[in-house]
C-alpha cells in the first residue's frame, strides 16, 4: 500500500498552533475535513478522541498516530501536522510529540488502520526520516517520505 495516495498537500500543516493533545487532534481533523472522503468532522473528532482514551497513540520518538475506524469517513484519509515546540501527548516514552499523523478509515475496514500505522512506524523508527519530516519545508517532501518503505 502506497501511503502517499491517502495524503495530499492540503492535509499537511507544518506549524500546529495547539499546545495540547486535544487541540492538535482538532487541528488535524480540520485539515482532514478538507478531503471529500470526510463526511462528518465532528464525529471524526469524537471517534479519534474516544480511541485516544483507550491508550495514547503517542508511541515514542516524538511521534503520534491518533486514529479511528469510523463512519465519519468513506475512505482512508491521512493528515500530518508538525509542532516545533512539541506537545504533551501522554506518549509511551514521556517525551513531547512533534510529528503527528491522523489516520481515519471507514468503520467496516477491519485492519486497514493497523496496516497504515505499522507502515508509518516502520518509516518513522528511522531517525533520519524523522529529521527529514522535522526539516521539511514543502508538503511534497512529506508525501514522498510516505513511500520510503
Amino acid at each position: 500500500m502506497k501511503l502517499s495516495q491517502f495524503c495530499r498537500s492540503e492535509l499537511i500543516k507544518f506549524d500546529l498552533e495547539s499546545t495540547t493533545k486535544e487541540g492538535a487532534i482538532r487541528e488535524l481533523v480540520e485539515l482532514a475535513a478538507q478531503s471529500e472522503l470526510v463526511l462528518d468532522k465532528e464525529k471524526l473528532f469524537r471517534d479519534v478522541m474516544e480511541r485516544e482514551k483507550l491508550l495514547s497513540t503517542g508511541i515514542g520518538f516524538g511521534t503520534a498516530y491518533p486514529h479511528a475506524r469510523t463512519e465519519a469517513v468513506k475512505g482512508l484519509v491521512i493528515a500530518f501536522g508538525r509542532s516545533e515546540a512539541g506537545i504533551d501527548f501522554d506518549a509511551l516514552d514521556g517525551a513531547p510529540v512533534h510529528l503527528i499523523f491522523l489516520v481515519a478509515v471507514p468503520k467496516h475496514e477491519q485492519s486497514t488502520h493497523l496496516t497504515v500505522i505499522a507502515q508509518l512506524s516502520l518509516i518513522l523508527k528511522e531517525p533520519v526520516k524523522r529529521e527529514k519530516l522535522m526539516s521539511a519545508a514543502f508538503p511534497q517532501e512529506v508525501i514522498d517520505l510516505l513511500d520510503t518503505l
